[in-house]
């Protein structure tokens, strides 16, 4: 299995292709998504009104990919509000999960309302959480799980206040990692690459992989290709070990389940 993270050129105009923005980040960097590949898209992959226009272009995009894919976010009308979420679907178009973001972020506060809970599903024997962007700082959501995430991803739409991108990545990169030391989990984080046309604010392209089994410190975090996508192996026979090795030493708390 492998985890697929993309970071392209997208567009905030509800009429931006930005699922077309995703493919040919996928096919400049040479990626052909296998069956068992997760792919993950960011945050607001679509910014159409209509629900069911995202839940087909994401079954779709699964299909003509033939990959699992986490659907980044979308806002969604429910009773007159709207809630930041998602879906997750298989290589068939079909449901595996859904997730919300629970603390939306600045102004998006203002029109849309918090969700209930971050996504807990289950992909090839293989359990993973959804944490949307902002709720990703947010240490006490990971702690809300039931289980054990063995991937937590994030889709995200990054944005700074900053005149360039170093100080949040800098920021994004030492957490994810610190997240996935902490856990013993992989994390994986798909973002708008920078600088994608936003109304006001630049994206910062945060994107990348965070590996807590790895040894050199460069490989702790890798982030996504300038071509906008990248293919990681999640080696979990090796997260295991790290698992386990921790709790050799006290310094991991052993989850049930």
């Amino acid at each position: 299995m492998r985890l697929v993270l993309v970071q392209p050129q997208l567009d905030h105009s509800e009429a931006a292709d930005n699922i077309a923005a995703v493919s040919s980040s996928l096919a400049a960097a040479g990626i052909t998504p296998l069956a068992d590949d997760v792919l993950l898209l960011p945050e607001r992959v679509m910014m159409t009104h209509a629900r069911e226009q995202y839940v087909r272009a994401i079954a779709d995009l699964a299909r003509a990919l033939g990959c699992n894919v986490v659907g980044g976010s979308h806002h969604e009308a429910r009773g007159g509000e709207l809630v930041n979420s998602g879906i997750a679907v298989g290589p068939d178009g079909a449901r595996l999960g859904e997730y919300e973001k629970v603390r939306p972020y600045a102004s998006e506060r203002a029109g849309v309302r918090g969700g209930v809970a971050p996504g807990e599903f289950v992909i090839g024997g293989r359990r993973f959480m959804v944490l949307i962007c902002a709720d990703f700082w947010f240490s006490d959501l990971f702690h809300q799980a039931q289980h054990l995430p063995d991937v937590v991803l994030v889709p995200a739409l990054s944005v700074s206040r900053k005149p360039t991108p170093d100080y949040s990545r800098s920021l994004w990169r030492h957490l994810a990692i610190a997240r996935a030391y902490e856990m013993g989990t992989f994390v994986g984080i798909s973002d708008w690459g920078h600088p994608s046309q936003l109304p006001a604010l630049f994206t910062s392209g945060v994107g990348g992989f965070a590996d807590p089994t790895q040894t050199e410190p460069e490989q702790l975090f890798r982030p996504i290709d300038p071509t906008g996508a990248g293919a990681f192996a999640l080696d979990f026979e090796r997260l295991a070990s790290f698992r386990q090795d921790r709790i050799d030493r006290g310094f991991f708390w052993k989850r049930e389940g």
